[in-house]
């Protein structure tokens, strides 16, 4: 078997005969690297996947991360940022002019880089999990 035979949309890491050492779905979730070979890109850009990787050829076309990494981000930003805005209005009081000023690029910048991370890590979730959609089995 070779590396570089890749997965069509309907198999999944179980189902992979490449020989590539585990990766831990975290750390090249967050690098935003291939979830089978850990060395690829998963990102063309800041959050549209690339078609496959460059290193190992598997075909990304099994990753669907839905709406989950939006869902993440939301709870986990809107946390932080409402958290730190109730702590400085009140210890400090300051006009909501300032609020704008600091919250609003920092909501903005986490926001981006917190959907990238957890975009990569559910993708590379999914591919060591062999999550699919669910399918009705009939006989």
């Amino acid at each position: 078997m070779s590396p570089e035979q890749d997965l069509t949309p309907s198999q999944g890491a179980n189902s992979d005969k490449a020989l590539f050492p585990p990766v831990d779905p975290f750390k090249v979730g967050i690098q935003g690297c291939c979830p089978r070979c850990g060395n690829g890109k998963l990102f063309n850009g800041l959050l549209s996947l690339k078609p496959r990787c460059a290193a190992c050829d598997l075909d990304y076309a099994f990753a669907d991360a839905g709406d989950g990494p939006a869902v993440f981000v939301i709870l986990i930003v809107g946390f932080i940022v409402i958290g730190l805005v109730l702590w400085l209005q009140v210890n400090y009081s300051p006009p909501i002019w300032v609020h704008i000023l600091l919250f609003g690029p920092l909501t903005i910048i986490l926001s981006l880089l917190s959907l990238r991370w957890c975009k990569g890590i559910l993708i590379a979730l999914q591919y060591r999990n062999n999550a699919s959609e669910g399918r009705i089995h009939r006989d």
